[in-house]
């Protein structure tokens, strides 16, 4: 099969890196790549892949991390994405050059994708990862025979420990300039140009795996006793018992050292800002300028970014737990209790996916087979606790557990619980009236248990909180500045000069447009013990969740500016009042308003894409209608129980 032709107004030295799932491919990415790369999704993809620059002698490479594919045949979106990418149908995505990972453990296994993209004729480099794993298993591999029989260079490379990056980096800088000029590289040995036939592709692969490896006896038996301990953890964590009781371990554990570790960089972003605010104060006088800039521009930005430890250090850990391998088998003990429910084990990803974002979420259901199964898991995703919720979940299991880090990691645990509850019931009732039929059982490889890479974690967090800043931070903003716009004007009539400046921003903020709308919704939102401020900032996050914080950050920062009290974003919500002197936010207002976020949809983008995956807008009206109605319905039963129970 010959490569298709490069444009040549595009002198872009452009790697294309594949491999099987597990293989090491985004560890080498990143050790290849470091900082400079991002989160990319291809028009016309729904599968999110890496785009990163590759520092090398002369020049840089781009280096494009396709996602983890077995055969490029599959009539699966990561596979179509790959091939399309590799026969230059993706904009931006054609390469010049091929980088095909394989780990050295399962060369068998891993050979047939190797072949597929070696058949594309491109320049090709190959990655052999796994080479201490390898090594502790007495496998050896003999790599000038390998790398004779594929028709390309095959080099030892580790993204973990950066053994054979350099020779790496010099090689895809060759295969790279061979691509730019056209070169093709040899025929791979023993296997017919252009064949498809997996049986024929997989014993190629069985006789050249037996030509090139062989393993010690010592160290098969090394590896059959790694093997026999393995197994005996993965029936512990995969059990239907102990296996759920330590995922809800493990993630209690997550959530608490994130309410511990993020407290300090929390405080100094919040006095970072606070000093922007009072250098604001000092260097403009009194005025609309100095509101805007001050109220607007920096309380809005402040309201968010503050909350960004928390985020940064929930991927981190999820990172670090998917690294070492247990994230697959927490995957094996729920999907025992997502079958109950009426979900097939292939919607556990996607729903995982979600706790990021319901958008990825959503548009990942596309691997699941059935049309019924696909229809509930992207009708439940937006109740999994996405992160545009979590400075939400901050501020308001602060308000309620002030000082008490413990109690607080419990609540917000809680949360993530009940938005899988109403998530998992929601799919059983629709499964067994508007979409009635039985799910499959999942398959699924489990990873091998690695010693978790820092590295990748580290790097895998700062993407995940670029993200999050990129896509929040200029819808935030612009919020922010609506919201002060709103609250700005019409200005109050004139007061007396003696009237304490609490009460002149309290009657400017209720005459303004802002209190308008605020009254306008306030019945809707008053059984849940919302007052017409809660229900500005409410509305405001039909939006973007994440804008809540914002919007009551504007809406009731109403302390002087010359004030010595602490101005941060908690702080702030703690000693807001309603009209009559009340506290805004009382435990019974913070645990409803809590449980409303929970449950709500409030996210836009997250309903177009839902009418774009299923066709028809009927499904996102049907999502709308049942999480409002859910959500408005928790959070009144939440108020009326606190109530009761004598918390104000």
């Amino acid at each position: 099969m010959s490569a298709p032709p490069i444009p040549a107004a595009s002198p872009v030295r452009r790697i294309a890196l594949l491999g099987n799932p597990n293989t090491g491919k985004t560890t080498l990415f990143n050790r290849l790549c470091g900082l400079r790369s991002k989160t990319a999704n291809f028009p016309g993809s729904t599968v999110e892949s890496h785009v990163g620059i590759c520092a090398c002698g002369t020049s840089d490479l781009e280096v494009v991390d396709l996602p983890g594919t077995y055969s490029l045949q599959l009539e699966l979106p990561e596979s179509r994405l790959c091939t399309d990418c590799i026969e230059g149908r993706v904009p931006g995505c054609g390469p010049t050059a091929m980088l095909v990972v394989i780990d050295a453990t399962t060369l068998q296994r891993n050979l047939p994708l190797a072949a597929s993209v070696l058949q594309r004729s491109r320049p090709t480099v190959i990655a052999l990862t796994m080479g201490d794993i390898a090594h502790q298993r007495g496998i050896f591999i003999d790599v000038e025979s390998l790398s004779r029989l594929l028709g390309c260079r095959v080099v030892r490379a580790s993204g973990r420990t950066g053994e054979g990056i350099a020779e790496l980096t010099a090689e895809l800088e060759e295969a790279a300039e061979r691509g730019l000029l056209g070169e093709t590289h040899s025929p791979v040995a023993g296997l017919p140009a252009g064949s498809t036939d997996s049986r024929e592709v997989a014993s190629w692969a069985r006789r050249v795996a037996a030509l090139v490896s062989a393993q010690e006896p010592q160290g098969r038996l090394a590896a059959q006793a790694a093997d026999a301990r393995a197994d005996r953890f993965d029936a512990l964590l995969t059990h239907p018992v102990i296996g759920l009781v330590t995922f809800l371990g493990v993630m209690a554990l997550l959530f608490t050292a994130i309410f511990w570790l993020a407290e300090f960089p929390m405080n100094a972003i919040d006095e970072l800002f606070r000093v922007v605010g009072g250098g604001i104060d000092d260097l403009l006088p009194n005025g609309l300028l100095q509101d805007l800039l001050r109220d607007g521009v920096v309380a809005g930005i402040a309201g968010v970014v503050v909350f960004l430890p928390q985020i940064v250090l929930l991927f981190f850990l999820l990172a670090l737990l998917e690294d070492s391998g247990y994230l697959a088998r927490a995957a094996l003990a729920v999907d025992r209790v997502m079958r109950r429910f009426g979900l097939p084990g292939q919607a556990f990803v996607p729903l995982l996916s979600s706790h990021a974002c319901a958008l990825p979420g959503i548009m990942a259901t596309r691997l699941i087979p059935d049309r019924r199964d696909r229809l509930a898991a992207i009708l439940v995703a937006p109740f999994m606790s996405c992160s545009a919720r979590v400075p939400v979940y901050v501020l308001l299991t602060a308000l309620l557990f002030p000082d008490r880090p413990g109690a607080a990691a419990l609540a917000f645990i809680g949360c993530y619980l009940l938005g899988a509850l109403a998530g998992m019931t929601s799919a059983a009732l629709a499964r067994r009236t508007i979409l009635r039929g039985a799910s499959r059982p999942m398959m699924l490889e489990l990873p091998p248990y690695r010693v978790p890479s820092i590295r990748t974690a580290a790097l895998a967090a700062a993407d995940r909180g670029g993200v999050f800043l990129r896509n929040a931070g200029g819808i935030i903003l612009a919020i922010s500045l609506v919201m002060w716009w709103l609250q700005a004007f019409p200005r109050a009539a004139p007061m007396a000069e003696d009237t304490p400046p609490d009460v002149l921003l309290r009657a400017q903020h209720e005459g303004s447009f802002a209190g308008t709308i605020g009254h306008v919704v306030e019945p809707v939102f008053a059984p849940l013990g919302f007052d017409w401020q809660i229900s500005v900032g409410v509305m405001n996050s039909f939006l973007a969740r994440e804008v809540f914080v914002s919007s009551m950050k504007v809406l009731v920062n109403a302390g002087p500016s010359d004030s010595d009290v602490d101005v941060g974003t908690v702080a702030a919500m703690g000693r807001a009042t309603r009209a009559d002197g009340a506290p805004l936010f009382t435990p019974a207002t913070s645990l409803s308003l809590l449980v409303f976020y929970v449950l709500a949809m409030q996210c836009l983008p997250t309903l177009a894409v839902t009418k774009r995956e299923t066709g028809s807008w009927k499904w996102p009206a049907l999502q709308l209608g049942w999480m409002s109605l859910v959500a408005w319905m928790a959070a009144w039963a939440a108020h009326a129980i606190a109530v009761g129970a004598g918390l104000p």
